[in-house]
């Protein structure tokens, strides 16, 4: 693995394209100024990544938040997902097309199932492979599918995912998939990597915030990263959104590392994607 240097490195994903490996995510930031100034700021600060989707309803804040920055397009990773309503051959590419109108560009870095839908996401699929094959999008993934939901998508997949996009935090580590995906070559990623708030209250980790005065956010963020995990903390609060990104400067032990990694306990705080109703 490549080393974890600064909030522009890379992970290199298995067509080639360099994803930078820490970004902004976007969901319940409120499309308009909230969404517009996180972007900005995020950009503007240094990060190279944002991660937003179709059921966020803020793509346009998004856009604009890039085109307001003093960052060009080009140099930013931009990631959207296709939600479930939308799932389909046909509705797949219209809903690219619609995501692309919001955002106001002429392609994606990045375009993600949101959940899996059984044989409904294989023409999602096929959609998908059919846009990457048209250079309409850089890279083409996954997101919240499992072991079999994957392995059941690439029995009738041309082109392997190039991204898992998982609830990912020291209570839900799910290794065998971690382990899964890698082998198969498909980059795992962190959504929800703070516990939707729940990790500020756990000892351990101010113990570990105390022993490398760093904060827990911090530490957190970190161990994604020194997994091989990109991860997209939210945040719309621009000293969050600056605070989260200074993890450049310290490196975990590895036995905080094998410490982090042993408080799994399989817990969920967002949906189970064998059993959601959406």
């Amino acid at each position: 693995m490549k080393p974890i240097t600064d909030l522009q490195g890379t992970f290199e994903l298995h067509n080639g394209v360099q994803m930078p490996y820490f970004g902004l995510g976007v969901y319940l930031s409120k499309d308009g100024s909230e969404v517009i100034n996180a972007v900005k700021d995020a950009l503007n600060h240094g990060y190279r990544h944002i991660d937003t989707a179709a059921v966020y309803n803020n793509e346009e804040g998004v856009g604009k938040g890039i085109r307001e920055s003093n960052v060009a397009r080009e140099d930013v990773f931009l990631v959207s997902k296709v939600w479930n309503t939308d799932q389909g051959y046909e509705s797949t590419l219209k809903a690219f097309d619609a995501s692309l109108e919001r955002l106001g560009t002429d392609y994606l870095d990045l375009y993600l199932i949101h959940w899996p839908k059984g044989e409904l996401s294989k023409e999602t699929w096929r959609a998908i492979e059919k846009l990457y094959k048209e250079k309409r999008v850089r890279a083409i993934g996954v997101s919240n599918f499992l072991q079999h939901h994957l392995e059941d998508l690439l029995t009738t997949a041309e082109i392997v995912p190039m991204v898992n996009q998982m609830e990912f935090h020291p209570y839900l580590v799910q290794q065998d998939l971690v382990d899964f995906c890698a082998a198969k070559g498909i980059q795992y990623e962190a959504w929800s990597p703070l516990m939707q708030g729940n990790i500020f209250e756990l000892d351990i980790m101010k113990v570990l915030a105390a022993k490398y005065n760093k904060t827990i956010a911090q530490i957190v963020l970190r161990w994604d990263l020194q997994k091989g995990v990109v991860t997209i903390p939210k945040s719309s609060k621009k000293e969050r959104i600056i605070a989260n990104s200074d993890l450049f400067d310290f490196e975990l032990f590895q036995e905080d590392m094998q410490l982090l990694d042993g408080l799994d306990k399989g817990k969920r705080f967002g949906p189970d994607p064998d059993n959601f109703n959406f």
